[in-house]
């Protein structure tokens, strides 16, 4: 996998909303780093490159009336790995051929050019309208589908589909829905990027079910900086022996420390009491076990260092909101 950049140009068109621009934009911008900036723990893939890319380069004012400040005119817009055609507003004004005449030439002369072409929500119709969807499958807003059915006739309409391959060997991707451009946002992520970013990002912005609260989005915010070398030290032992059977006891033997003066020291610089520290590593640990792995729930509660799985259970359940294998099956729908 290459380590470049990948760009992505965000079609913004005359009618098209900001809502999907913009979050494209952060979203894509946050991947293969800002994890990392949080919590301190790698993140990884390629970095993304996104690019508002409109008729003119001048700022306009959006189907919504917010302003769209694109970074190119079509005109001088550089090569892109990815192109995403934004929504645009419903019900339809004008005739689309004419409308968004500028905007299908530049998507005629580029389809060949990128590893992937997408739309969000109602921005397939221009996909339609450039002859790009014919023959195929395609998801767009609800809202559309009298217009599919019109207009569109060749094309096959999809109201099931959030995210829908409507072809080119996987290389033409449509989604339906206001919000589907999150969908479409994860779904480049672990494309380019690795499952494991998606989800990272996606526990980032609380990007899917939401019923549950905040908590099983919520990860080990980065320790606070500090200079006192033992707790360091103490740190770096925990980090690679979090598992083993009283850790506290460990670090405070390892540090050479009272107890109490070890566990002050630990509050101060940290932030976190010993214990917390400990089973903060150990249920980051469980969840990246339950993401990636099939073990079960009490296998992995001993490969983090709870010979208990009652007791693993019920402390996993009080920090992330959520028990086990209920966070496995989100993490995994994710």
């Amino acid at each position: 996998m290459s380590d470049a950049p990948v760009t992505v140009a965000i079609l913004a068109l005359p009618d098209s909303a900001p809502l999907a621009i913009h979050g494209l934009f952060e979203v894509l911008g946050a991947a293969g780093h800002l994890w990392t900036a949080l919590t301190g723990q790698p993140s990884g893939g390629r970095r993304f490159r996104p690019l508002i890319v409109a008729r003119s380069g001048e700022a306009f004012r959006s189907g919504v009336g917010l302003p769209i400040l694109p970074d190119h005119a079509l005109a001088d817009a550089p090569p892109a790995d990815v192109i995403i055609v934004a929504d645009v507003e419903l019900p339809l004004t004008g005739d689309p051929a004419t409308r968004w005449a500028p905007e299908i030439e530049w998507l005629k002369r580029r389809v060949d050019g990128a590893a992937l072409i997408a739309s969000t929500c109602s921005g397939s119709l221009v996909l339609a309208e450039a002859g790009l969807l014919d023959g195929r499958d395609a998801a767009s807003h609800w809202s559309a589908a009298a217009l599919f059915r019109d207009r569109y006739p060749q094309v096959r309409y999809r109201a099931d589909r959030i995210l829908c391959d409507s072809g080119l060997d996987g290389r033409l991707i449509t989604t339906g829905g206001a919000s589907s451009w999150q969908d479409l946002a994860l779904y480049l992520i672990g494309r380019f990027c690795g499952a494991e970013e998606a989800v990272r990002v996606g526990r980032i912005f609380l990007i899917g079910d939401r019923s549950d609260g905040q908590l099983p989005f919520a990860a080990m915010t980065q320790p606070r900086a500090h200079q006192d070398a033992t707790i360091h030290a103490c740190q770096a032992w925990a980090a690679l022996h979090y598992e083993v059977e009283n850790p506290v006891a460990a670090m405070v033997a390892q540090s050479g420390l009272p107890e109490r003066t070890f566990k002050r020291r630990f509050k101060l610089a940290t932030g976190y009491t010993p214990l917390d520290y400990v089973q903060t590593l150990r249920v980051e640990e469980a969840k990246q076990l339950l993401e990636s792995g099939d073990a079960p729930v009490d296998t992995i509660a001993a490969e983090v260092g709870y010979a208990d799985p009652a007791f693993f259970r019920q402390l996993f359940r009080r920090r992330v909101g959520i028990s086990p294998a209920r966070y496995r099956q989100r993490m995994r729908r994710t």
